[in-house]
């Protein structure tokens, strides 16, 4: 704890929420409330690595101790907009999940006589520029324009950000680098490269590669568009390539006409929200799994005041 605030991996991704849902459930508990229907805590370990011994075991194997109605997770509670006309962000879409590992093979040898030898080092290395490098095309989904309205934007700067052919440079311009990330993202599928596995020895070229790759994918789009993405960007590498299917899990979007949303709204309407309006959008993005991660108690505070007002105005 330093001025205020939490530092440490997860602060803002996700264990606010998950420290604050347990302090919130605890308190609902020693109070001796009784909800109209189940309550649900949920909590598992590895989320970060695709929740396959987690959320996703328990899916399988017990659904019926996790099956309910409505479900609260992350993200949202960011203030935007003028002290006229205010709002507060709250998730209802998250992207699909398509990660892949891709395996670059060729024939060993040693590394004093690389001449005529074919590297899988150096054929992984093209492949990952070629992945970094490309650029789907800009696709606008249903709450891309509800998403501006929330934002300080003039009618001109809002009708350049809906036209696919200016977005891109506009991003490029913003000076905040989280928040045109995350416009971006929400504009496009994307690929990043973030694990090289293979090479053992200094002297050794390696026989094989492997490239893991983080992608995710617009509302819509499926297998065959992933494979699609990927052979585009790749070109003629794309032969020499060998794709695992890692996860494949397609984007989703929550309705909003309902009792839960109801409930965030009154919630939110108490004073309660998931962040301080202290909290800077942009520097709240720059945040997630980086260096100087963390979040400040009152968004804590808030974060758990949120979770009690909507506990008991959907199940008091």
């Amino acid at each position: 704890m330093v001025d205020g605030e939490v530092w440490g991996r997860g602060a803002v991704d996700m264990l606010n929420l998950t420290a604050s849902m347990a302090v919130a459930v605890r308190d609902l508990a020693a109070s001796g409330f009784r909800p109209r229907g189940d309550l649900i805590y949920l909590a598992v370990a590895d989320e970060e690595s695709g929740s396959r011994h987690g959320a996703q075991w328990l899916a399988d194997h017990q659904p019926d101790a996790i099956r309910a109605d409505y479900a609260l997770t992350e993200n949202g509670g960011l203030h935007s907009g003028s002290s006229e006309a205010p709002f507060i962000g709250m998730n209802v879409g998250e992207k699909g999940v398509a990660w892949r590992r891709l395996q670059v093979r060729s024939v060993p040898g040693h590394g004093s006589a690389p001449f005529r030898t074919s590297n899988s080092l150096v054929k992984a290395a093209a492949v990952v520029q070629r992945l970094s490098t490309y650029a789907p095309a800009v696709r606008f989904h249903e709450l891309w324009r509800a998403q501006l309205d929330t934002m300080p934007l003039t009618d001109e700067a809002k009708s350049a950000m809906l036209d696919p052919s200016q977005l891109d440079d506009l991003l490029a311009a913003m000076p905040t680098a989280g928040i045109a990330r995350h416009l971006h993202a929400c504009t496009q599928t994307t690929l990043s490269c973030n694990v090289l596995e293979g090479s053992m020895k200094t002297n050794v070229i390696p026989d094989t590669i492997d490239i893991g790759v983080d992608i995710r994918t617009l509302p819509g789009e499926t297998e065959a568009d992933v494979q699609a993405h990927r052979d585009v960007a790749l070109g003629e590498l794309a032969a020499d390539v060998e794709v695992n299917i890692v996860m494949n899990d397609a984007a989703t979007i929550s309705r909003i006409d309902t009792p839960m949303w109801d409930s965030l709204q009154r919630a939110v309407a108490y004073g309660a929200g998931l962040f301080s309006p202290e909290l800077d959008a942009g520097e709240f993005g720059s945040r997630f799994h980086d260096n100087d991660e963390r979040v400040d108690v009152e968004s804590l505070r808030l974060t758990t005041q949120l979770w009690l007002d909507v506990v008991h105005d959907m199940l008091g």
